[in-house]
């Protein structure tokens, strides 16, 4: 059997924030249809990796490289990485005043939707009362968590990164936003990517109704080791990170 093509490629990855390295080596492959999960303490660099991925200013690559789709993503900008086929859904997602929600959904769609699949994703996530009001102004945690995943609905990336879809988000948006998830990332298309995606988590409840293929542990900017997502979630709860990279069911 073919092995999956490669979607992803994170080689020898080195980033600074501030003249503080984060990142000292990072590893990392997904391939097409994968859905991996990032785990490790505070502070360890998921986010920056996400962030530089995605291409936001501020996250400088000192060493190594990223391919998507086997193209140098140096160089590029955010919005040019997004029309390759990057999303992202951020821990924390601003507040944009003066811009709809209809409006950025409408945007992020590029002419896909129309009237009735608008319609669709707005019952799907229960949006009807922030449709038409400014983008985040003023929404609860679970509300910008149905928002982004609307945003990324409409875009549908081939690869996309969550950081912490679960954080600040009550049971009830915890569904809906796996659900949404689970959508995006397991939808066939003829003849195109199958989607990957890359989840970071603490707390590992988004698995609960998120499958994912393989966990990761991201200890002190780099990949210490690798498994299945629950047993080492589990390994972590009982021991810390400290012993879970030193455990025998991880892998690298």
């Amino acid at each position: 059997m073919a092995r999956p093509t490669p979607l992803l490629v994170v080689e020898d990855l080195h980033v600074s924030v501030s003249d503080r390295e984060i990142l000292r080596g990072v590893d990392l492959v997904i391939a097409e249809g994968e859905t991996h999960v990032l785990l490790g303490p505070n502070g360890g660099g998921k986010t920056t990796l996400l962030n530089t991925i995605v291409g936001l200013p501020g996250y400088r690559v000192t060493r190594g490289r990223i391919l998507f789709k086997g193209v140098d993503l140096a160089g590029l900008d955010i919005d040019e990485r997004a029309r390759m086929g990057i999303g992202v859904a951020f821990q924390r997602p601003p507040a944009v005043r003066g811009i709809k929600l209809r409006q950025l959904i409408e945007v992020a769609a590029d002419g896909r939707f129309d009237e009735a699949m608008l319609a669709d994703l707005v019952g799907e996530l229960s949006l009807e009362n922030m449709i038409d009001r400014d983008v985040n102004m003023g929404f609860s945690g679970g509300e910008m968590k149905r928002s982004e995943m609307a945003q990324l609905l409409a875009q549908a990336p081939d690869l996309t990164l969550f950081d912490e879809p679960e954080s600040g988000v009550d049971l009830d948006n915890i569904a809906v936003v796996g659900a949404a998830m689970t959508k995006l990332l397991k939808a066939e298309r003829a003849g195109m990517t199958k989607r990957a995606g890359l989840i970071v988590t603490h707390t590992g409840h988004i698995l609960e109704y998120v499958n994912a293929d393989v966990g990761h542990v991201l200890y002190s900017g780099r990949l210490a080791c690798r498994g299945n997502p629950r047993d080492l979630i589990a390994e972590i709860a009982r021991h810390g990170y400290d012993k879970c990279v030193e455990c025998a069911i991880c892998q690298m």
